[in-house]
């Protein structure tokens, strides 16, 4: 881990070259990544959002950057270059995970010139509608008035991996479910107000020319296919869709999830003056 930044980078070790940086779903830190991780050669950094795993508080994350305390996607994405920075990776291949992937594309749109190659996993470029926005919110204001978080993320659980997950993985099931259980409030609902106040960024998509990777899992009930189709017609790629998988496909089957990323990261690499 480097532990001179808010936000927790996890390697193993620095080697030179374009790091494969990872970043999770909600509500998960960078454990979500432990079998993909465990597939792959190489500098692979997981990434601890704010308030999550072993980064730093939001409110501490904001007031280090100097940023207002209002939740956004842009002070993770800020945050994260410059844990970046003090880990001496410059350009980077960077893949992220529903807010991980909004998180990507916040960090696209502000440091296009450090990605040498993007990674959508199970998310969407477009913003909140208006009954989504309200969800989000909703959730925030209970978890900041300590109601039990279970009340809210255990019927999440359930909408977020395949039902094959459920009755086929049942050890990986229950591995999820203790750690959404585990989520620490504040993360909570500082993540579900950047979500919840995020733009629409295909525009974002369709500025960059880099190497890229749109990936779903057939069963994901979260981002759809036309969806994650639009985003991958904006990269110029074509969309990869994992079976029997959900919105959770990286942690539900790590393999083919892996070969797409080592695949990207290979590209990116081939890519790179």
């Amino acid at each position: 881990m480097v532990p001179m930044s808010d936000i927790a980078l996890h390697f193993d070790a620095r080697p030179s070259g374009i790091p494969l940086v990872l970043l999770p779903a909600f509500p998960l830190d960078g454990r979500m990544f432990r079998g993909v991780r465990r597939l792959l050669d190489g500098w692979v950094i997981t990434v601890d959002p704010p308030g999550f795993g072993d980064s730093a508080p939001p409110r501490a994350v904001a007031a280090h950057l100097g940023d207002r305390a209002t939740p956004s996607l842009e002070t993770y994405a800020r945050a994260l270059a410059r844990a970046l920075d003090d880990a001496g990776a410059d350009r980077i291949v960077l893949a992220g995970v529903s807010i991980g992937g909004y998180t990507t594309m916040a960090f696209a749109e502000l440091f296009p010139e450090r990605l040498a190659g993007i990674g959508l996993l199970d998310t969407k470029a477009e913003a909140d509608d208006l009954d989504m926005q309200e969800y989000r919110l909703r959730m925030a204001d209970a978890v900041a008035a300590d109601e039990p978080t279970g009340r809210y993320l255990a019927p999440l659980l359930d909408h977020v991996v395949s039902p094959y997950t459920k009755q086929e993985r049942e050890a990986l099931f229950e591995h999820l479910a203790e750690s959404f259980e585990q989520a620490p409030a504040a993360g909570i609902a500082w993540a579900q107000r950047a979500m919840a106040a995020r733009p629409d960024r295909l525009d974002v998509l369709r500025r960059l020319r880099v190497p890229a990777l749109v990936l779903r899992g057939e069963d994901d009930a979260v981002s759809s296919h036309a969806q994650m189709s639009a985003m991958a017609e904006a990269l110029g790629t074509t969309l990869v869709e994992i079976p029997r998988a959900g919105h959770m496909a990286a942690a539900e089957d790590p393999e083919p999830v892996a070969r797409a990323l080592a695949d990207l990261w290979d590209r990116a690499r081939a890519a790179a003056p």
